[in-house]
């Protein structure tokens, strides 16, 4: 790699560090291109992403950014799993790592909060956006559904009198 290419890579690493809603460090030490391939494609169905970089580089990157508290565990073979929804990143590589033992969570960052191995699964264990949202409309359309509800049934109660009082009479 030249110093333009090096460059390029710090930046483009600034910039996930710096949109990202979580980001996940890990070992993958002994892991097959198979399994990371399947860790690649696990991730982009959930919208995130994963990423091998130079160490040094990732440190240079995370300079002044809100994520930099994990520079401490860029040690070794780390891979960097993030994403923008602040858990999809982490409830993927949780998932992966119960799976496959070579995969060895150390940390990670939601924002400008750090993140040990146990508060990277307790983010795993969060509801993701797309939940959130679903639940927040359910809670919004319910309230709508009883009212609705309600206004038609006393209507229904007088139509049902009114049959009652017109039978007796025939």
């Amino acid at each position: 790699m030249d110093r333009a290419q090096k460059e390029q890579l710090v930046e483009d690493l600034g910039q996930i560090f710096e949109s990202s809603g979580v980001v996940v460090v890990a070992h993958y030490e002994g892991m097959t291109v198979a399994e990371m391939q399947d860790l690649r494609a696990s991730m982009r169905e959930a919208g995130g992403s994963v990423r091998v970089a130079k160490n040094r580089l990732a440190k240079i990157a995370l300079e002044g950014k809100p994520c930099a508290s994990i520079a401490k565990y860029l040690t070794g073979m780390t891979v960097l799993a993030y994403s923008e929804d602040p858990v999809a990143a982490a409830k993927v590589v949780d998932k992966f790592a119960k799976d496959n033992d070579k995969l060895v969570i150390l940390g990670g960052a939601m924002g400008d909060t750090a993140l040990d191995p146990a508060g990277v699964a307790a983010v795993a264990k969060m509801p993701s956006r797309e939940e959130l949202i679903a639940s927040i409309v359910g809670c919004i359309g319910a309230p709508a559904a009883n009212i609705a509800g309600a206004i038609g049934a006393p209507a229904s109660n007088i139509a049902s009198i009114l049959s009652t009082i017109e039978e007796k009479a025939a």
